[in-house]
């Protein structure tokens, strides 16, 4: 199992945590199959009132998927295959509040899980990046779900630069992808504070509230993922042209903003 997840029935909240640190908790299909099972059966069960979504080892709280996994394409343009499409609470109907724990690196597909969650606690030495046009690929579905927490400057720039740039928690927070800073370490044990005294409310007016607040921005972020398929199908590189550049990552480094 990939997946560890802990219940507090006394305070109510789940905590999840990505345990494949020898991997910088990247997720497999396995991985992605467990995370949706375990979103889908929040949903059932009453003694879970609130989330926390973190990952194992402190070097990363995600990068994404895990490059040896083969995903095999459609050869049309108007479809993709995409295996972390459905490994968010939100994508899985769960209206139960998430809050992201992140400690160490946050990357790529890791915005999948970023972008739903209700808010996002950090370590002040977590960092954030997205490296797909750096391997020829569109950052999509990743973009979009930062640029519904970032400013429009801010995602582009994080999009575009790829690995060439980091955004330093203290950035993330001043730009309000971070909602909380604490010392390197301490992400998990706030965000359990958090959770705990949102699950001590009642739950009907809590997932209440975090539809409410989902629905302003559902529209547009609908219309936006219906083009995201289509464009990484025509902007990405083929997958072995993507492999060549995957592997010569080590030969620039990068910068902290």
């Amino acid at each position: 199992m990939a997946l560890r997840t802990e219940t507090d029935k006394e305070t109510g909240v789940a905590l999840v945590t990505l345990d494949r640190p020898a991997k910088h908790n990247a997720i497999d299909l396995a991985t992605a199959a467990e995370l949706t099972a375990a979103w889908r059966a929040f949903r059932f069960d009453d003694e879970v009132r609130a989330v926390v979504l973190t990952g194992a080892g402190g070097r990363a709280f995600c990068t994404g998927i895990d490059r040896g996994v083969d995903v095999p394409q459609p050869s049309s343009p108007y479809t993709i295959d995409d295996p972390l499409i459905a490994i968010g609470p939100k994508a899985n109907d769960l209206w139960k509040p998430v809050i992201a724990a992140v400690e160490g690196m946050a990357c790529g597909g890791a915005f999948y899980l970023l972008g739903e969650a209700e808010f996002v606690i950090a370590s002040e030495e977590a960092t954030f990046f997205d490296p797909h046009t750096t391997y020829g690929m569109v950052s999509a579905f990743e973009a979009i779900s930062m640029a519904q927490r970032m400013p429009f400057g801010e995602v582009a720039r994080m999009a575009l630069m790829g690995t060439a740039e980091r955004v330093s928690a203290r950035r993330a927070y001043e730009t309000g992808l971070v909602s909380e800073l604490t010392a390197p370490g301490g992400a998990v044990a706030a965000a359990l504070r958090a959770a705990a005294v949102i699950a001590s409310y009642p739950t009907g007016a809590v997932q209440g509230t975090v539809r409410a607040v989902w629905s302003a921005r559902e529209a547009a972020r609908a219309q936006a993922m219906a083009h995201a398929p289509h464009l990484v199908a025509l902007g990405n590189l083929p997958p072995e042209r993507q492999a060549e550049l995957f592997g010569g990552r080590g030969a620039g480094g990068f910068r902290t903003r």
